[in-house]
């Protein structure tokens, strides 16, 4: 990527390959982006603000648009004549379950939650394996990876969606294009990803606390046609 950008203090990189080249060269600093990445989580509690960054009023406008979203692409992509049984979702980066408990596990029959942070899985696994949830036989969590993206491998063909919301910013553009083209072989034919992202207004934003970077619409683009992949629709 020759687009320039800065980092959270403001530094200023004249393309993305010298910033991630500085922070990720050699195996030694990209070990280390990553442990420092997942122990910033590590230190947030297992609470909606907690996910959200303080930020806890973002919650409800998020799952609406989401939803809205949602219902349009399970429209023109599964229509009721054609929809395969049981609908089966991957939810990555999945926290303590904030997206799959008020919006997957409405429209999917089953959903797969993904998530590096143990102490976010198993809030979430508490959450949606007791109570109510425990009584929906047709629409359930299934299984609670605690893995990393870029260690991750789905099952083949198992999946209608993989949603990826508020994550993909801890990959280096490697591992982006990397995990991309394995979570492909996860999609069912007809399948396809949601990806749902705060978006620089141009190169990239460097986040030095947590280890994540936010990049522009046409990095993210570049990015999906090194995968591979086509953007279906856009919001």
């Amino acid at each position: 990527m020759d687009a320039g950008g800065t980092d959270s203090n403001g530094r200023e990189y004249k393309t993305a390959d010298e910033m991630w080249n500085e922070q990720t060269g050699d195996v030694n600093k990209k070990t280390v982006w990553y442990r420092q990445g997942v122990s910033y989580w590590e230190g947030v509690n297992a609470t909606v603000d907690g996910v959200l960054g303080g930020f806890s009023h973002v919650n409800e406008p998020d799952i609406s648009c989401s939803d809205d979203f949602l219902k349009i692409i399970l429209s023109e992509r599964f229509s009721a004549d054609v929809k395969p049984q049981p609908l089966v979702a991957l939810d990555c980066g999945s926290g303590i379950g904030r997206v799959t408990k008020n919006l997957l596990i409405r429209y999917f029959n089953e959903v797969d939650l993904l998530e590096p942070v143990s102490h976010f899985l198993e809030a979430a696994r508490e959450t949606l394996t007791s109570g109510d949830y425990a009584n929906l036989d047709t629409h359930k969590a299934v299984n609670f990876y605690c893995v990393p993206l870029q260690d991750f491998t789905p099952d083949i063909g198992r999946y209608d969606v993989i949603w990826i919301q508020w994550c993909i910013g801890h990959l280096t553009d490697d591992d982006f294009i990397t995990f991309f083209k394995r979570a492909k072989v996860g999609l069912k034919p007809g399948g396809l990803f949601v990806l749902k992202e705060n978006i620089a207004r141009s190169g990239f934003v460097l986040d030095n606390e947590d280890r994540s970077i936010t990049r522009s619409d046409k990095y993210f683009r570049d990015l999906f046609s090194r995968c591979g992949l086509h953007v279906y629709k856009a919001k």
